[in-house]
């Protein structure tokens, strides 16, 4: 099976707990996934994965959290052609910028010319029931683009 690779930015924790849930269902669909903290990883690193997965929230006025703009900067400088990606986070209703950081990165992945397998996955604050089917059917229509 693929190899996925799952990158996460998470002041609170729901991220995190985003990134587990993703990671979890590919694991249950077979592939081998390394899921890992933003500040820990290069975005080079996602050189080496067939799936490739930034999971990230939106700070302040829709603005990149510090900790993950340097891989957010490097991955425009990647051809991860091949590649299949897909971009999730957790933000908060209350702000107009509502996980504007999610499209961001969609877009940066783009320029890349990796494929995108997956609508993005925006959650309002922490993941509800309806929320984890909507990541985990995010995983598997992921899955479904490398197998």
């Amino acid at each position: 099976m693929a190899l996925a690779k799952v990158v996460y930015a998470s002041m609170t924790g729901n991220n995190e707990e985003l990134a587990d849930i993703i990671t979890n269902k590919l694991e249950e669909l077979g592939h081998t996934v390394e899921m890992e903290e933003c500040t820990m990883v290069e975005a080079s690193d996602f050189e080496d994965a067939d799936i490739c997965i930034v999971v990230t929230y939106t700070y302040d006025d829709g603005e990149l959290p510090d900790e993950i703009v340097d891989f957010y900067e490097e991955l425009a400088d990647l051809d991860l052609s091949g590649k299949v990606y897909g971009c999730a986070g957790s933000g908060d209703t209350f702000y107009d910028d509502f996980c504007t950081c999610v499209d961001d990165f969609d877009k940066q992945f783009a320029l890349t010319g990796a494929t995108k397998g997956a609508e993005s996955v925006k959650v309002d604050l922490a993941a509800d029931d309806e929320d984890i089917e909507n990541l985990e059917r995010f995983a598997e229509e992921l899955s479904a683009c490398v197998s």
